[in-house]
């Protein structure tokens, strides 16, 4: 029987805690280790802070810093769910990579690193295959619904004229830093003065699903806008969180549009609230696309964000084992399923 694949874990709010517990659902994973900087996690076993019975897989002790377990051949796969963005998960990637850890990161950016980061892309290309090992960035959006399945569903089609694409959902199950990000609990006045400074951020995106476009297509689109508009509530809203009032935000409509040929080739609307229900707001994914043939894919409710952020975390790890080193994207590796037997069995050669 080969050895199990040795996962370390950093980050262990909602997504990475989320990771955390799906990895020691399946068979053939063991966590080896456990980072977070929250002094109410570091120093307590894996299984403590997860609220789960303990195992010998389960059994590490978190640390508040990486140098304690972060060294060569320590793990097989570091999965980083701690920030949004590409510069500020580039040490831990680094740090990761060197050890010879392959990366899965929930970073959005680093879904499409090279959209808003070409140079550090270049820098993350070369550490992986000087460390032979893969990064990948990923999650249900960017990484999936909004691009990628969009792209698939286009190998069936002679013609592509325009694609559209919306995504309603609820965004009650995701931590703290996503509540701020969204502007959620501002006056909307405040939101808008907020997105201007970029303290705001909305949904980190857009830029690199129209990235992923461009490369799938071969294209090189004329015109890249998006804004952020807020979704203001008429009634009290609640989550672990967050409390909302009446006239408060309790989300963030983005827009976004790119042009080819002069054109508006992709259009892509991503509005997400908490508790939407309060209001009769239904959940959706729906991609339109106009061509030859004309496809229209409706999926109600929405693919749940937090579950399939997770999963699909999960689910890759194996692929990313598997592949060629070097900086991957979802357009780079096969396509994604579920890890429904022993993830071993997966792998190619031993672990």
């Amino acid at each position: 029987m080969k050895n199990k694949i040795r996962i370390i874990i950093w980050g262990l709010g909602s997504m990475g805690s989320g990771i955390a517990k799906m990895i020691l659902g399946k068979k053939g994973f063991t966590i080896v280790g456990a980072i977070d900087v929250d002094p109410n996690k570091a120093g307590r076993r894996l299984y403590e802070v997860l609220n789960m019975d303990p195992s010998e897989d389960s059994n590490c002790i978190v640390v508040k810093d990486a140098d304690e377990i972060i060294k060569p051949n320590c793990a097989d796969v570091c999965i980083i769910a701690a920030a949004s963005f590409t510069k500020i998960v580039f040490p831990f990637i680094k740090k990761a990579a060197e050890a010879g850890m392959d990366v899965v990161t929930t970073a959005e950016e680093m879904s499409y690193p090279k959209a808003v980061d070409p140079e550090l892309s270049e820098e993350m290309d070369k550490i992986a295959k000087e460390n032979n090992v893969s990064i990948l960035g990923t999650g249900v959006n960017p990484g999936f619904i909004m691009d990628f399945i969009v792209i698939a569903l286009t190998g069936v089609c002679d013609k592509i004229d325009k694609l559209t694409v919306s995504r309603i959902n609820d965004l009650t199950c995701f931590g703290k830093a996503v509540m701020k990000e969204q502007g959620i609990g501002l006056s909307p006045e405040e939101f808008t003065k907020r997105v201007k400074d970029n303290s705001v951020v909305g949904h980190v995106g857009f830029l690199q699903s129209f990235g992923m476009f461009e490369e799938a297509f071969n294209v090189k689109f004329d015109e890249v806008k998006q804004k952020k508009e807020p979704i203001v509530t008429r009634v009290k809203r609640s989550t672990d969180t967050a409390l909302v009032k009446p006239g408060e935000v309790v989300g963030c409509r983005q827009l976004g549009s790119a042009k080819l040929g002069g054109k508006e080739f992709v259009k892509m609307e991503h509005p997400q609230q908490i508790r939407p229900e309060l209001e009769n707001v239904e959940t959706g994914d729906y991609i339109n696309i106009k061509g030859s043939p004309d496809i229209d894919l409706k999926i109600k409710p929405e693919i749940p964000g937090g579950i399939a952020t997770i999963a699909i975390c999960v689910n890759m790890i194996p692929l990313v084992i598997n592949s060629t080193p070097g900086l991957k994207t979802m357009l780079d590796l096969p396509v994604p399923r579920a890890i429904v037997g022993d993830v071993r069995d997966l792998v190619k050669g031993e672990s």
